[in-house]
């Protein structure tokens, strides 16, 4: 048999085929879930109304038009809803809205389709910039290699409250919305 490394303080989870760690979940946050489930996979209730991934085709300007017509909650709240796209956290939705020049507080039902078009392609810019640089490391993070990741060395308002926006010089604001921070920049933001 060969020699596991023994569990470390974030191992929630082992799959082991053949003496050996095929899959370790590690997940200081707490924000993954193992499923045991037999049949098709995308009909069990936690997968089975979840949102487009949003490196996919699936997510597109006239998906996120279409389902936020109704909407009622800021952009940056349904950027983070997983019924409506899922994998896009607090950094990259503050990122995002940035780099397509969106206030995080507008209502997602009064923007059209052009802004939307900005938006996802934004989205989908920020999350590939992230994957090239290894991910957002906050603290003791590290990738499955061991390696941190860089992107938060690219950050354009989130964490940056106070500092001066790196476009326009305009302060970066920080206010709350559905407990989390949000950061972005009055002017490069309407």
């Amino acid at each position: 048999m060969q020699s596991i490394e023994p569990p470390q303080k974030h191992d929630h989870f082992d799959l082991i085929l053949s003496d050996q760690t095929i899959l370790r979940l590690r997940d200081p946050r707490r924000f993954g879930a193992v499923l045991w489930h037999t049949g098709d996979v995308l009909q069990h209730p936690l997968l089975m109304n979840l949102g487009p991934e949003p490196l996919t085709a699936d997510f597109n300007a006239q998906q996120l038009f279409e389902k936020t017509r109704d909407c009622q909650t800021s952009i940056k709240q349904t950027l983070m809803n997983s019924h409506v796209v899922v994998g896009i956290g607090n950094i990259y939705a503050n990122e995002a809205l940035f780099l397509a020049g969106i206030n995080p507080k507008i209502v997602s039902g009064r923007i059209g389709v052009t802004r939307y078009e900005r938006l996802v392609q934004a989205v989908k810019q920020i999350l590939q910039q992230a994957i090239e640089a290894g991910g957002s490391s906050l603290r003791d993070f590290v990738n499955s290699d061991g390696n941190p990741g860089y992107f938060q060395q690219q950050y354009w308002v989130y964490g940056r409250g106070g500092q001066c926006c790196k476009k326009c010089d305009h302060e970066i604001k920080q206010i709350r919305q559905s407990q989390r921070s949000s950061f972005y920049c009055p002017r490069c933001q309407h």
